[in-house]
């Protein structure tokens, strides 16, 4: 049997899309790449204002509220924290 045209070039068409899960699943590990990036950002973040606080003289700690021993204890929380 001989298809015609048009029914040949649907045929051809439906093949080039990919298959319905295989898009949910890759917008879904996009939106979990983009999660993790912001996710790590915020942490070297905290990283560079904690390192920062270290970095403050005593009457720059003084001036926003801290102590030296403050500063210390802050730079020493969990990154999760």
């Amino acid at each position: 049997m001989r298809t015609d045209h048009a029914a040949a070039q649907r045929l051809a068409g439906q093949a080039q899309m990919p298959p319905v899960h295989t898009v949910t699943t890759l917008h879904a590990l996009h939106a979990q790449c983009i999660a993790a990036a912001r996710w790590l950002a915020r942490q070297m973040e905290k990283r560079r204002s904690r390192l920062a606080l270290l970095e403050m003289t005593d009457e720059q700690l003084k001036d926003i509220g801290l102590s030296r021993g403050q500063a210390y204890s802050e730079f020493r929380r969990r990154s999760w924290d």
